[in-house]
C-alpha cells in the first residue's frame, strides 16, 4: 500500500504541509465519461446504494486528478429519505419533493431514526473506500438550513418564499423543522464518523439568500447545536461551507467549523483579514473559470495562491464542479497548485 497523505488533514488543523492540498467539491460526477457512463444503466441513488460502484465513483477522481481527499460519492438528501421524507432526484432539476412541508403537521413527518439500521450500504461503501485510500476520506451532510429549503419549497428556488413565509409567519413550526434536521445531520455525520469518515463538511449552498440578521435568528443557533455536539463525540475535523456568504463569515465561524470554506465572490485576503488566524480556509476558484482560457485561469489560480500560506489552507472550487469540464484541466489545476510554494506566514 502507498503512504498514506495526510496534507489534506493537517491543513484543516493548521499545521504544516510539505504540499498544499487541493480537492474540488463534486469531483466526482457528470464531466466524467466513466460516470456517465454507469449513469446509463444506474441513477444517482442506485449508485449510492451499491457499495463496489459508489466506491469505484469515489475513487475515479481521486486517481484521475491526484487529488489530497476523497469525498465520498452520495447526495445531501441521502439521510432525508432515511427520515421518512419521500423525493425524487430529477435529471436537471435536483432533488424535489411532491408534498412539501408546510405546516406543523407536514413537519412532524420528519422522523429521528437509526442510519446504521436504515443505511447500512453507506457504512459498507466507507469501509470498502477505507481499504482503498491512501489520502482521507471525507463524509458529509447538508445543512439544516438548505435542507429546509428542498423541504419547504418542494426543490429548487430562487426566491424561497415558503421558506420564509414559515420563518417569520410560524417561527415555532420553523424552529422544530430546523431541530429535528439538526437531530437527524447530527447523528448523519456521527454514523460516517464512526464508519471510518476522517473529515466532515457541511454544505450550507443556499445560506446565502439570507439576511445576517435572519441567520442569526432561525439558523445559527441550529447550527451551533450542531457542530459542538459533533465536536463533543469525534475529533475529525469539522468543515463548513456556504454560498454567496461575503456578509456572512464572521457569523460561520462564529456557528463552528475547523475550516471555512469560501466562495470566489469574497477574495480568500479578506476571508483572512475578517477571520483570523485560527480557522483554516478553503477555496475558492470560481469553477466557470475551469473553462476559460489556460493563461487566464492559470493567472487566478496564482493569484490565490498568493493570497494564502502554506499551512491552514486547502485550494478548491468557491462551488462544484461543472458539468461541462473537462477532467485534464482539473488535473492541470491540481498539479499548478501542488507545484506551488507561498510563503509561510
Amino acid at each position: 500500500m502507498s503512504t498514506f497523505n495526510d496534507n489534506f488533514l493537517r491543513a484543516c488543523r493548521r499545521e504544516s504541509v510539505d504540499r498544499i492540498p487541493v480537492w474540488f467539491m463534486r469531483q466526482a460526477g457528470r464531466y466524467q465519461p466513466e460516470y456517465r457512463k454507469i449513469r446509463k444503466s444506474l441513477s444517482l441513488m442506485d449508485i449510492v446504494h451499491t457499495p463496489d460502484v459508489c466506491t469505484e465513483v469515489t475513487l475515479l477522481p481521486v486517481k484521475q486528478l491526484d487529488a489530497d481527499a476523497a469525498i465520498l460519492f452520495s447526495d445531501i438528501m441521502t439521510p432525508i429519505g432515511a427520515m421518512g421524507v419521500d423525493f425524487e432526484i430529477r435529471e436537471g432539476i435536483g432533488p424535489c419533493i411532491d408534498n412539501p412541508l408546510r405546516t406543523a403537521t407536514d413537519v412532524a413527518r420528519v422522523r429521528q431514526v437509526d442510519f446504521e439500521t436504515e443505511l447500512p450500504h453507506v457504512k459498507e461503501t466507507i469501509a470498502m473506500l477505507r481499504r482503498e485510500l491512501s489520502v482521507p476520506l471525507i463524509g458529509f451532510c447538508g445543512a439544516p438550513y438548505t435542507l429546509a429549503c428542498y423541504l419547504v419549497e418542494g426543490g429548487p428556488s430562487k426566491h424561497y418564499a415558503h421558506v420564509k413565509s414559515m420563518m417569520y409567519g410560524d417561527p415555532t413550526t420553523w424552529h422544530r423543522l430546523m431541530e429535528s434536521l439538526t437531530d437527524g445531520m447530527i447523528d448523519y455525520l456521527r454514523f460516517q464518523a464512526d464508519a471510518g469518515a476522517q473529515a466532515l463538511q457541511v454544505f450550507d449552498s443556499w445560506i446565502g439568500s439570507l439576511a445576517a440578521s435572519d441567520y442569526r435568528t432561525y439558523v445559527k443557533p441550529h447550527m451551533r447545536r450542531l457542530f459542538e455536539a459533533i465536536r463533543a463525540s469525534t475529533d475529525v475535523p469539522l468543515l463548513h461551507f456556504g454560498v454567496n456568504t461575503g456578509h456572512l463569515l464572521e457569523d460561520l465561524k462564529d456557528a463552528g467549523g475547523q475550516v471555512i470554506g469560501i466562495d470566489w465572490r469574497t477574495e480568500l485576503s479578506e476571508a483572512r483579514r475578517r477571520l483570523g488566524p485560527d480557522v483554516a480556509l478553503q477555496g475558492n476558484l470560481d469553477p466557470g473559470l475551469i473553462l476559460a482560457p489556460a493563461e487566464q485561469r492559470r493567472a487566478r489560480v496564482d493569484e490565490i495562491l498568493s493570497q494564502m500560506s502554506m499551512n491552514g489552507y486547502i485550494f478548491n472550487l468557491g462551488h462544484g464542479v461543472l458539468p461541462m469540464t473537462d477532467g485534464a484541466v482539473l488535473r492541470d489545476v491540481a498539479d499548478q497548485v501542488h507545484a506551488a510554494t507561498p510563503p509561510t506566514r
